[in-house]
């Protein structure tokens, strides 16, 4: 679920692709949900790759009890990966079930060189091999335990699915840090002896959206004004000579602080403070929060 930082850093995003290419306002809205929306495509991505991973297993342990010469471990293979009670629970999810079969794009092939390596490199892991040869019987939230690090080590931080994420949809890895923080509250919610149907939103509620949608709305319908502002705050710089992202990032606080006043300032300007870290150079929240300061100021805002 997008916090209300992450909705911000929607509305900047989208204002600087409006700056880039000047569209209508209620394409533009609809652009920046669609971006919303693609953050759920891979949230979904990624749960069915966790998915795909235990079907993989399941399918060599198939093979193993077909060939001819026999071993110990394929008659009688270790199953303790593929009962994880956390994979049963995630394969079995209605919704994920239900948004796979409408989007196939996001269903992964068990023979997908991506996958099938990424298990080798888990079977070959001491952390996977420590669980497999555990004798005593784990409990729900060892199995959420092994599950999360399992995430981290082989997803989150596994450099070659980001490169597959680039080339499937270029969005998806400025996003991934947002679908890897519901993968983990979504293993982290799930409880035991309880089936799993439903799973994280986008927005939270429709108060979420209604903010989305306006703070995108007042910035783009008072960007003249806004600039002015900004412009009056400057000292010994042209409004020209400032980046273009740290001038959306500026904009969309003073909209936020001129047509939000339930808001407080400190916490608007510390919320563009940190997405200027984010989306900006090293010396940008330096920028940003002499610019903010003053506004606060010269406009007595609490």
């Amino acid at each position: 679920m997008l916090g209300r930082r992450q909705i911000r850093e929607k509305v900047v995003e989208t204002l600087y692709s409006y700056y880039q290419n000047p569209i209508g306002a209620d394409i533009l809205e609809k652009n920046m949900i669609s971006q919303i929306d693609k953050i759920y495509h891979l949230y979904i991505y990624e749960l069915n790759f966790l998915v795909a991973l235990k079907n993989v297993a399941e399918q060599q342990i198939e093979i193993g009890k077909h060939k001819y010469i026999k071993s110990e471990s394929s008659i009688n293979p270790n199953q303790k990966f593929i009962n994880n009670k956390v994979l049963l629970q995630l394969e079995e999810n209605t919704e994920r079930l239900n948004f796979t079969s409408k989007h196939l794009e996001l269903k992964w092939d068990l023979y997908d060189d991506l996958l099938v390596k990424t298990f080798q490199r888990i079977k070959a892991g001491k952390r996977y091999q420590d669980f497999m040869q555990e004798e005593h019987t784990y409990s729900f939230e060892d199995d959420q335990k092994f599950i999360g690090k399992l995430f981290l080590r082989y997803i989150a931080e596994n450099t070659d699915f980001h490169e597959h994420l680039e080339e499937k949809e270029l969005s998806w890895t400025d996003d991934f840090h947002i679908a890897n923080s519901m993968i983990q509250k979504t293993v982290g919610f799930l409880k035991p002896n309880q089936s799993s149907h439903t799973l994280i939103k986008m927005f939270k509620n429709d108060d979420d959206i209604d903010f989305a949608k306006n703070l995108l709305k007042y910035a783009v319908s008072h960007l003249e004004e806004s600039e002015e502002k900004v412009k009056e705050r400057l000292q010994n710089w042209d409004l020209e000579r400032i980046s273009l992202i740290d001038k959306i990032i500026i904009i969309t606080a003073i909209t936020e602080m001129d047509y939000f006043p339930f808001t407080p300032s400190a916490v608007i300007m510390n919320e563009y403070i940190e997405i200027s870290k984010v989306f900006s150079t090293e010396k940008s929240n330096i920028f940003v929060n002499g610019i903010l300061d003053k506004y606060i100021k010269d406009k007595n805002r609490v």
